[in-house]
């Protein structure tokens, strides 16, 4: 498919579902656009079992879609750049203890436990799947993607504190989950003796996460400091929107050559740009014009990200056993969240006072979205990725609907009951 085809059956799907969404179902724009794009991939998959010849052809068209690089190789650094820009960088510094907890700990808690309990699961179904596969699961899915739940945050106005803690656990956390699932990824092709992985010992693999981690973050951090200098030195509307979507560019293309995580460099880039333009106001001829921009930027990738999800859905082939174990798979990821948000909290209480909300919000709130997919898009083709695909759409599918619609109503509690000055 070339990018025209691509380009325009994304925006014309997307524009018809948000307005279906506007119209009638009056939900979240990325819920709504989850719930319709869903209820028109079963209708499509209904024409396909008549073998009605658009419906054939439409699924055709799907299967050429890149879906891991079309969200990797652009989408996802947009996304995680627009996110860091609008995060107070110095609240974030005020806890970057907490934040820094959560987004590695948390992560290693929950990828840890995932493919441990997946791994036993599976066996129970008498599913013949290697631990570092199951890991590989844990590491797709521990990213959270609650984009949709920060802008119910903000209009609940809940405590500044509880804001930044999620929105910096949010965009750490999936920085950390795509570097941990490279590695995992690495590891097993190396032991299954395809493709070049870290070596298969703690030296090898704490120096490739060193590398991607570490990496994305020093070179979004030069180029997000270059990119100021530039900013501060002229002063027109165009010219800074031309400067901050290169630097994306320049982040996610330097990340590859360099073989650097491009999510953290967009992240580190983000930050830096946002809290430096912010202390100098005049570095920006229009500070609402350009928080704006970057704001459509991240409502458009959001909707058409989901749009894209529910188009990949005609192409997952389901079977019973996968969309049982997708169902069982649910409440074992919220044990798992509860637990390795718990343990960071507990470990933490002495220095920081986390009120109950901080946690339910952290744990009801961590939606799995389309990172996820995508990811699962990337495990080696075979039954095991057929497998990850549809658990993954079980999961997210729930996550979306289910958790989306109901934590705007925990955030408005909270932001009711919560003193602001509590985390």
């Amino acid at each position: 498919m070339s990018l025209l085809d691509l380009s325009t059956l994304l925006v014309c799907v997307t524009a018809g579902l948000a307005f279906v969404n506007a119209r009638f179902l009056k939900l979240p724009a990325s819920i709504g656009v989850t719930v319709g794009g869903l209820l028109l991939s079963l209708m499509l998959l209904g024409l396909v079992a008549l073998r009605v010849p658009f419906a054939l052809s439409a699924v055709e068209t799907v299967r050429g879609i890149e879906f891991d690089d079309f969200v990797f190789q652009g989408v996802l650094s947009f996304l995680l750049f627009a996110g860091a820009l609008g995060v107070n960088s110095h609240a974030l510094w005020g806890l970057r203890g907490p934040v820094m907890s959560f987004a590695l700990l948390s992560t290693a808690l929950s990828i840890a436990l995932v493919g441990g309990a997946l791994y036993g699961l599976l066996g129970l179904f008498n599913l013949d799947v290697p631990l570092v596969y199951c890991l590989l699961f844990g590491a797709l899915i521990s990213p959270t993607d609650p984009v949709a739940v920060l802008g119910m945050l903000k209009q609940a106005k809940v405590p500044k504190r509880i804001e930044t803690l999620v929105a910096g656990e949010s965009l750490f956390n999936d920085g950390v989950g795509v570097v941990a699932f490279a590695v995992l990824a690495g590891i097993a092709a190396a032991g299954s003796g395809h493709g070049h992985g870290p070596d298969l010992n703690a030296v090898g693999v704490l120096g490739f996460f060193a590398q991607e981690a570490v990496g994305g973050l020093v070179l979004g951090g030069v180029l997000g400091y270059l990119a100021y200098l530039t900013l501060r030195a002229v002063s027109d509307f165009v010219v800074e929107m031309l400067v901050t979507l290169g630097l994306v560019l320049a982040c996610t293309a330097v990340a590859l050559h360099l073989h650097v995580s491009a999510p953290l460099a967009a992240v580190a880039a983000g930050l830096l740009v946002g809290s430096l333009t912010d202390r100098m106001p005049t570095a920006l001829s229009s500070r609402e014009k350009f928080d704006s921009f970057w704001h459509l930027i991240d409502e458009l990738l959001n909707i058409f990200l989901f749009a894209l999800l529910a188009l990949e859905l005609m192409v997952v082939r389901f079977t019973a056993q996968a969309l049982l174990l997708g169902m069982l798979t649910i409440p074992l990821l919220l044990l798992i969240r509860t637990v390795s948000v718990q343990v960071p909290v507990f470990l933490l209480g002495k220095r920081h006072e986390f009120s109950p909300y901080t946690r339910r919000l952290m744990i009801w709130g961590g939606l799995r979205g389309a990172i996820s997919v995508a990811l699962a898009f990337t495990v080696p083709a075979g039954p095991v990725r057929d497998l990850f695909l549809v658990m993954t759409y079980v999961v997210v599918v729930f996550s979306i609907i289910v958790q989306g619609l109901t934590v705007g109503r925990l955030a408005a509690r909270a932001g009711r009951q919560e003193p602001q000055a509590a985390a």
